[in-house]
């Protein structure tokens, strides 16, 4: 090997092990066809993609090309209920898409569809590569079964994740995929672009926490580090919120309005020890804040879903869910003691309107679950921006064809919760602006092999 080799050899952002797929199926929009065909010669990657910009079929075309190009079925790992998703959509685009639950592929299979729970039942040497679709959710797992699937993804010759967002200064989850897909381990890309703190650090409002054991760290840029971090990130990553970041005409992919509103109850009373209602600072006094007034809001939640055909609750409390049930006529809860199998059954029927009112957790159906049919969604605040986003996105995506309302239920107390809410979709935009922006300045760029290129013609006089 030659310096000059050596020295591409440890360029990550070059690093293509994929191939050239040729022809891609007609039905693919035209940005589509672009994402899966860099997804198919880099081999590794991952596509962060809006909500109804096509991951599904997107995800079953790069599967299909590589099984036809390893000999050996794909497995698609996703959210409950989803596999269901995958299932319908191959049949409509032409695929022979297999749900399988016991780990046995069956002869002839090509590609294979499960859900994370049941991945332990799969031998990974089976397949020729992996996708991993809404990635994102991995970390609603435990700490076991997050370490499985990436093991479980670390060790498929072809790799692709696929979610709607990574959450907004969530460096570590980014770091999670990055392993996953066999680039730098998280830890080694904290230690590259950014520095422990220990402390109260604000920079660039690029902050994350990191738990080992009793001790927390705290992390924030390198200086010059952000531009080359987001660089990074584009060498094994797309993303993408409509087709114009990618310079496409967005055409029929337009969102329809959101019509968001908040609706303030009063709590009947007060906390013990004060005279008046004052916002909640810690996370104890939250928590204290949302038992006190857990009869208020559960009650406003039924006043407002009481006349919609169809509407998607998300609660955060088990209390918060059962009385919830109980509040709402025909309400549907699917609640984390269920069953697995319980749990999937319940989503479809909500999902094939079978189901009015549909109570549950966003860390247990808020991704990957098409519910289009439904234009109301009813929640409480909460901290993580990535499970409100998702939570709504299950309604107002593209393909929504009406006016989605979003009714958000909170107490005076919980306006640190809301500003936070609001303070984490800004970082959200300025992050995909981020990555759209070194994204198309990565595109923009032609890059030369001076290497392989012709002999320089030197004029006469030289």
């Amino acid at each position: 090997m030659t310096y000059a080799e050596f020295l591409a050899h440890k360029q990550q952002d070059d690093t293509f092990a994929g191939f050239d797929p040729g022809d891609l199926p007609a039905f693919l929009f035209d940005f589509q066809r672009d994402l899966v065909t860099w997804a198919l010669r880099k081999g590794k990657s991952a596509l962060f993609c809006g909500c109804g910009l096509g991951k599904g079929p997107m995800g079953l075309v790069w599967a299909d090309r590589v099984a036809e190009r390893t000999g050996k079925p794909m497995l698609i790992l996703a959210p409950l209920a989803v596999s269901y998703q995958f299932v319908a959509e191959g049949e409509k685009f032409g695929f022979d898409v297999r749900r399988v639950q016991d780990g046995a592929v069956p002869a002839g299979a090509r590609i294979v569809v499960t859900n994370y729970e049941r991945i332990e039942r799969f031998d990974p040497t089976t397949f020729g590569g992996a996708v991993c679709d809404e990635s994102s959710c991995l970390k609603s797992f435990a700490g076991q079964r997050r370490v499985l699937i990436t093991e479980f993804m670390r060790r498929m010759p072809f790799r692709l994740l696929a979610t709607a967002t990574p959450s907004p200064n969530d460096y570590i989850e980014l770091g999670t995929s990055s392993e996953a897909l066999g680039y730098l381990g998280h830890m080694d890309m904290l230690s590259r672009f950014f520095i422990n703190t220990n402390g109260n650090s604000t920079s660039l409002g690029a902050q994350t926490r990191h738990n080992r054991g009793d001790v927390q760290f705290k992390w924030r840029f390198r200086g010059h580090a952000e531009v080359p971090f987001w660089r990074w990130v584009c060498s094994w990553a797309r993303a993408v919120r409509r087709p114009s970041d990618l310079g496409y005409d967005d055409g029929a992919f337009v969102l329809p309005p959101l019509d968001e509103r908040y609706h303030t109850v009063v709590a009947r009373t007060k906390r013990p020890g004060f005279l008046f209602d004052i916002p909640a600072v810690s996370l104890e006094e939250e928590r204290e804040e949302r038992r006190r007034t857990l009869h208020e809001r559960c009650e406003k939640v039924a006043e407002l879903v009481e006349r919609s055909d169809a509407a998607l609750v998300w609660c955060h409390l088990n209390p918060e869910g059962d009385l919830l049930t109980k509040l709402i006529p025909g309400a549907v809860q699917v609640a984390g003691k269920d069953s697995d199998d319980a749990k999937e059954a319940k989503l479809l029927s909500f999902q094939r309107g079978q189901v009015r009112v549909l109570v549950t957790k966003p860390k247990i159906g808020a991704w990957g679950l098409n519910l289009q049919r439904c234009a109301h969604v009813v929640t409480f605040p909460s901290h993580s921006y990535e499970q409100t986003y998702q939570g709504v996105r299950r309604c107002w995506r593209f393909g929504q064809t009406r006016t989605v309302r979003l009714d958000t239920v909170a107490t005076d107390g919980e306006a640190r919760i809301v500003a936070n809410q609001q303070r984490k979709s800004e970082q959200a935009d300025r992050m995909f602006d981020a990555l759209v922006g070194e994204m198309n300045r990565e595109l923009r760029i032609k890059r030369l092999d001076y290497a392989a290129a012709a002999a320089v013609e030197k004029p006469a006089w030289m």
